[in-house]
């Protein structure tokens, strides 16, 4: 629970309060239940299989980006991660400091920095994602398996519809 009210205590609350409101309660729903499931995932994510490793969900989301698409420029991982420069300049020494990654200037522009995992961080990932995904099915798991990608397309639309540019 992500506080003191559960979801259904929550949203009666919400109906009470604001309910001579002219407001879409279902478009409301929508975002809301959304930015509490991925709160609520992020929190099960770091709970269990990243604390094994003393891994943050953006520690984790850098290992992924440069996993995949490795070698990467440190700006494309901040966007494809979805945080600042900043942020990503203390994750990057605390991984690299750990051996999982490198980090060494661009070759066609001294500018710009660009990222590898290690030998060991690729081990490392090998062996975190399968885990990963054991938990990745357990959360999807009261999800009727025959709706599972219904609610995948769904949740794309979402993603791609705010990530469009107005």
């Amino acid at each position: 629970m992500a506080g003191p009210h559960t979801l259904a205590e929550t949203e009666r609350q919400v109906t009470a309060t604001l309910g001579t409101l002219p407001l879409d309660y279902t478009a409301m729903a929508v975002a809301s239940n959304l930015f509490r499931a991925a709160n609520a995932v992020r929190n099960h994510f770091e709970r269990t299989v990243l604390s094994e490793h003393s891994l943050s969900w953006t520690a984790f989301v850098v290992l992924w980006v440069t996993w995949i698409w490795e070698p990467i420029e440190t700006r494309q991982i901040a966007v494809e991660g979805g945080f600042s420069k900043a942020t990503l300049t203390g994750v990057l020494s605390t991984l690299e400091g750990r051996g999982w990654l490198t980090r060494q200037k661009s070759a066609s522009d001294g500018r710009l920095v660009v990222v590898a995992l290690s030998e060991s961080g690729r081990e490392l990932m090998t062996h975190l994602f399968p885990a990963f995904n054991t938990q990745e099915q357990r959360i999807a798991g009261p999800i009727d398996p025959s709706k599972r990608q219904e609610l995948a397309e769904m949740l794309r639309l979402i993603t791609a519809g705010v990530e469009r540019p107005e």
